[in-house]
């Protein structure tokens, strides 16, 4: 069953953040996964105004998901995002 990773991330530092957005979809592909949506406009329909970038990944399985995120590949990456943007990810089962 596929699963979705949803970040929503407050870029701070828009030049090193660009690193980090070159150095993953190579880590991303490696465990099946894709870029359903990448920081695309935004509207808020409902609640309080979401001002963050919104990325959503889609894998495979819950595992990969899981997997990709604790990989050597991904957290080398990651990295690079530290200090250009703060994130909140989560990783959902589909149906």
């Amino acid at each position: 069953m596929a699963a979705y990773m949803i970040a929503r991330v407050k870029v701070t530092d828009p030049q090193r953040y660009r690193k980090y957005v070159e150095a993953t979809p190579p880590t991303i592909a490696k465990f099946g996964g894709r870029f359903v949506v990448r920081g695309g406009q935004t509207v808020t329909l409902e609640g309080a105004e979401e001002t963050r970038r919104i990325v959503i990944l889609e894998f495979p399985s819950l595992e990969q998901a899981q997997a990709w995120y604790a990989s050597e590949d991904y957290q080398t990456a990651k990295t690079l995002r530290a200090g250009a943007a703060e994130g909140d990810f989560l990783a959902v089962a589909g149906v």
